[in-house]
């Protein structure tokens, strides 16, 4: 059940832990459109950092394609569950399990095109899932929801409909950040370590859902409202601090985590 969003800091891991990371929000601030935000040298070492001091029990979990984030953060490669667990990478330097454009999608993808052409709104095509962002124009979140909410009629089933801070996106039911860490839960890299999980936005509440249930830490970041996550953190800085401070904590070989 969601909770306030009055919540501890989560205090430095312990022991033999995983990190699964959102990107959008969580290390990266929000830009207007997906492809603005920029990735500096300073984050992609903290992150190889990260992923060497746990020996690869490291992922990102993300409504991003894998292709984008690879091109995101490159050279840096790590392991991925992309369109919120329709991709993934499970092994570093593995294959991509990808996801193509049903047709159906994609019509539907040219008709909204068409009807908010010009109107400062970024349409996003990721596979079989629809994303229209309106962080740059607000005052059209609420006709974008209708758009998708009205398509759901015609669509086969299984689709549904997930608002966001700024936007909205149609996905399939499958899509869903919590069965991604799950998987990644299963390989040999991640078994066996307790799970912490960082995101900023209704789809990562699935996520929070599912760590919870495995006795890991989950983390909002500026929560703004009701959340199953059980810490929070204020902001993008702070995440980014508590991540290098884990990072540097000597805390690794001890058992379980330090209680808040």
């Amino acid at each position: 059940m969601p909770v306030s969003p009055n919540l501890p800091a989560p205090a430095l891991p312990q022991g033999p832990w995983a990190l699964f990371l959102d990107i959008d929000g969580t290390l990266l601030e929000h830009a207007a459109h997906p492809d603005a935000v920029v990735v500096g040298d300073e984050l992609r070492a903290l992150l190889a950092s990260l992923e060497a001091r746990l020996d690869g029990a490291l992922a990102f979990i993300t409504g991003r394609s894998i292709a984008a984030v690879d091109n995101l953060f490159q050279p840096l490669r790590l392991r991925a569950a992309g369109l919120y667990g329709l991709e993934h990478r499970l092994a570093r330097d593995g294959p991509v399990e990808a996801a193509g454009e049903p047709a159906d999608i994609a019509a539907l993808a040219q008709e909204i095109e068409a009807e908010l052409a010009n109107a400062n709104v970024y349409i996003e095509r990721k596979g079989p899932i629809l994303a229209i962002h309106t962080r740059a124009a607000p005052h059209l979140l609420q006709r974008a929801t209708q758009l998708v909410e009205q398509a759901l009629g015609r669509l086969p089933a299984g689709y549904r409909v997930l608002a966001g801070n700024a936007g909205v996106e149609l996905m399939p039911l499958e899509a869903a950040k919590g069965a991604a860490i799950r998987r990644f839960m299963e390989e040999p890299a991640f078994s066996g370590r307790r799970p912490v999980f960082l995101g900023d936005d209704t789809s990562d509440e699935n996520g929070f859902e599912v760590v919870n249930e495995m006795d890991g830490v989950s983390v909002r970041i500026k929560p703004r409202g009701p959340t199953a996550a059980r810490h929070a953190l204020a902001g993008v800085e702070e995440a980014l601090v508590w991540l290098d401070a884990a990072n540097h904590s000597n805390a690794e070989k001890s058992a379980g985590l330090v209680a808040t």
